[in-house]
């Protein structure tokens, strides 16, 4: 559909260079967008068609210069797609404050300053902009080994909805609540491929996310098609866990 093309526009896709955001920066690339990613460390390879900058979201003058490189190379910026962020497992009760500032700075505030920065150079464009501010669902459940992580992607969904309200109506903003996906790194939470699909099991679609299947939403939410959408939260998580109940229900019966 040539609404889900974005040929000529820029996008700027943070911690692009692999896992969620690397499936994000392609599948615009595809769709025909200049890509810019930004990551602190440059990868051995990147798709066609993504260009990369090195930075540190959680420090403003990077961000500052990642916005200034994606206009001077492209001569506009379209969409900020704010990936960048997670957390090592940690146990609650013992984290330190210096690690819960660590993970609430890169999930909650670099996002925020980065969507500030974007708005404003969005604002001065005839066309405005979009923002896509990449979520979890430990932001609306809880979170066990990762209080910080899912603290600070609770605050992201509140101030996703604030900013679509501020920075309306040039600049349309909306959240991604993304649920289990299979990335580089999943083996870090749900060990080797057995693991994996025992908990891909757990999900009422029967697997796991791909990263594409997360790209596939932001495409929509950064065309034409959700031109009316602004302030919403959209659940990719394949219809969420099931409650435990339902299983020791059918344990009991079995009894």
């Amino acid at each position: 559909m040539d609404d889900l093309r974005f040929d000529g526009q820029a996008v700027i896709v943070t911690g692009g260079c692999r896992g969620i955001g690397r499936g994000i920066a392609q599948r615009f690339a595809e769709a025909g967008a200049h890509v810019l990613v930004c990551c602190r460390n440059e990868p051995e390879s990147l798709p066609d068609g993504v260009a990369f900058i090195a930075a540190d979201v959680r420090e403003p003058d990077q961000i500052d210069a990642v916005i200034a490189d994606c206009t001077q190379r492209f001569g506009r910026f379209d969409i900020l797609v704010n990936n960048a962020g997670g957390s090592p497992p940690a146990d609650s009760a013992t984290s330190s404050p210096r690690f819960t500032a660590g993970i609430i700075g890169l999930n909650l505030t670099a996002p925020i300053v980065f969507a500030q920065r974007a708005n404003a150079v969005m604002q001065e464009q005839e066309h405005g902009g979009t923002i896509v501010n990449i979520a979890s669902v430990s932001g609306i459940r809880p979170s066990p080994n990762t209080l910080a992580y899912g603290a600070a992607k609770a605050g992201l969904l509140n101030a996703t909805k604030t900013m679509a309200v501020e920075f309306a109506p040039k600049v349309r903003v909306n959240s991604v609540v993304v649920g289990l996906v299979v990335t580089e790194q999943a083996h870090l939470f749900y060990g080797d491929e057995s693991g994996i699909a025992a908990v891909g099991a757990t999900v009422p679609l029967g697997r796991m996310a791909d990263p594409t299947d997360v790209a596939d939403v932001c495409l929509f939410l950064a065309s034409p098609l959700a031109r009316y959408v602004n302030g919403a939260e959209v659940l990719v998580h394949g219809g969420g866990e099931k409650p435990a109940y339902m299983d020791a229900a059918k344990g009991t019966e079995r009894g």
